[in-house]
């Protein structure tokens, strides 16, 4: 069977319940994980989804911030919840959908400041990649497992606009991406964009709202993400299959969130 799974920070769920349905009828994605829903889980859209044909649902909601929700067209069933947010905010919400366990994560941006030290939003983005390296760690690399979501760093030289300068910018500073490599190494995952789109090709995800044309600028990152552990790596690197892919027209629509959705798929 294939699984398509999508990762996608709408940057409010009810704001961006018509992109959203656009979107799912025109992708058909069976797993839609969503970042930046800013609601609780009783102001979530439910009947919107469940017309998109995709009624199943795991949220966690947060008044106004954060948010991550999971909403499938095929049964759910549970999967380990992970306790990686020392703030307890709306950042991680997992389920398993045929035999995958998918967890997804909004990562802390980390504010303004690359120091632990001065700056607590910084020591926190870094205090949870530790704690979820460490817990992934602690699993079977031939385990179904995927992880996606806005991870909020871009690692590699070709994931931002100019590598020289972001890497003084918070999402591409070198201890970030340190830390992400190693949440990267814990269990060997895949990170499937990259393999279907390898470098030195850019492939962003993110461009800034001050941008007026988000093509033009050219000054988006990679910051959205879906990585699978070997044990997925037959499904997911079969031969023929559609490639994992950025779809960053969508950034173009009225009224966008300033991410695109990224899809990769399954052969199960």
């Amino acid at each position: 069977m294939r699984l398509r799974l999508c990762t996608w920070n709408v940057n409010s769920v009810r704001l961006r319940a018509e992109q959203i349905a656009r979107f799912v009828a025109e992708q058909q994605p069976d797993v839609l994980c969503l970042q930046e829903i800013k609601c609780r889980e009783g102001e979530f859209p439910t009947q919107a989804f469940v017309d998109m044909g995709l009624p199943h649902l795991r949220i966690s909601g947060q008044k106004g911030w954060h948010g991550v929700a999971i909403a499938s067209r095929l049964p759910i069933d549970d999967a380990p919840a992970l306790a990686v947010c020392r703030e307890g905010h709306a950042r991680c919400v997992s389920a398993t959908v045929a035999g995958v366990e998918i967890q997804n994560f909004y990562v802390p941006a980390g504010g303004d400041t690359p120091d632990r030290a001065l700056n607590a939003k910084f020591d926190h983005k870094l205090d949870f990649f530790e704690k979820l390296t460490a817990e992934m760690a602690r699993r079977d690399p031939k385990m179904a497992l995927a992880i996606v979501g806005d991870l909020n760093v871009a690692p590699g030289e070709h994931d931002v606009w100019n590598h020289r300068h972001m890497s003084k910018i918070v999402s591409h500073t070198p201890v970030e991406v340190e830390a992400m490599l190693g949440l990267k190494a814990s269990l060997g995952f895949i990170d499937l964009p990259r393999e279907a789109t390898p470098e030195p090709q850019k492939l962003p995800s993110w461009w800034s709202y001050r941008a007026v044309d988000y093509r033009t600028s050219g000054r988006g990152l990679r910051l959205d993400h879906i990585w699978v552990t070997p044990g997925l790596r037959e499904a997911a690197l079969s031969p023929g299959g559609p490639p994992a892919r950025v779809h960053d027209h969508v950034r173009g629509w009225e009224r966008p969130s300033d991410h695109a959705p990224v899809t990769a798929e399954l052969m199960l």
